[in-house]
């Protein structure tokens, strides 16, 4: 009862500095609204790139150029909301050599609920919209149908995903309490990630089972895409999504705890 009271007030508090942010945001429309078209003209970039290969490319393996791009499309929904609340790109140079991982220690919120409401960045919900665009364009020309229940298996899809990426950083991060690396291995890891972006059939079986049962980035993209696709072979992947996205989460969490444990302070 204890544990849900305290989910109860970490999300009310994440609520109310959404809310706040919102309001002072909307205050300034054209500074909001230039953010939003550099934000999707950064992404109809990487579009035009997948849409130059497959220019020269029409199939890969069995997929046509459409279903990349629908995958793509839907690979950076749960990437845009992991990226509002676990904003960990900094944390060892800020949290571990700046020590401000002491000053978080001595509240009573619990510490990844700290950092991660500190790193919060609401704007990045611009990239559900592009991501939601780019799909919508992809269903167009893929003459999609979809059912009614199909809206609520998208967003349950993606929250299991972000929850995939939200487990990886957080254990990923933890590895900072272990070290005083600068970066660590968090470059290495965004990069793995793109890969999950396009089937995972086109690659071999070390990098397929990598990116299922490792660093399951396939369960970001490609998996739960597929669903929407139609294409029935991978629809028991699919449905892993929301046990893989609780599954890797809570072990990014133990790991977190594990490191904070040992965490001994900045020292002077």
């Amino acid at each position: 009862m204890q544990s849900i009271q305290n989910a109860k007030h970490i999300f009310g508090i994440f609520a109310d500095y959404l809310s706040q942010y919102f309001k002072t945001r909307l205050a300034y429309r054209a500074d909001f609204l230039g953010d939003f078209v550099s934000n999707l003209i950064s992404e109809l970039i990487n579009l035009v790139f997948i849409v130059v290969v497959f220019s020269h490319v029409p199939l890969m393996k069995d997929w046509t150029r459409d279903e990349i791009i629908f995958i793509y499309g839907f690979f950076l929904v749960p990437y845009a909301l992991f990226s509002m609340f676990f904003g960990f790109w900094d944390f060892n140079e800020r949290y571990i050599i700046r020590g401000e991982m002491d000053r978080i220690l001595t509240r009573p919120i619990h510490n990844l609920a700290q950092v991660c409401l500190e790193s919060i960045a609401p704007d990045r919900i611009f990239g559900v919209i592009t991501g939601l665009i780019i799909m919508g364009y992809a269903a167009i020309q893929l003459d999609l149908s979809f059912t009614w229940y199909d809206p609520l298996l998208f967003v349950g899809l993606s929250v299991s995903a972000a929850l995939i990426y939200g487990g990886v950083y957080t254990a990923i991060s933890a590895i900072s309490f272990f070290s005083d690396s600068r970066t660590g291995i968090t470059p290495m890891i965004y990069n793995i990630q793109q890969y999950g972006r396009y089937p995972v059939d086109v690659y071999n079986k070390v990098i397929r089972f990598v990116l299922t049962y490792i660093l399951p980035f396939a369960f970001v993209g490609v998996y739960p895409a597929a669903y929407f696709l139609r294409k029935e072979i991978w629809y028991g992947y699919a449905a892993m999504t929301p046990v893989m996205g609780v599954i890797f989460f809570t072990i990014g969490v133990l790991v977190w705890n594990f490191g904070v444990s040992k965490y001994r302070g900045a020292g002077s």
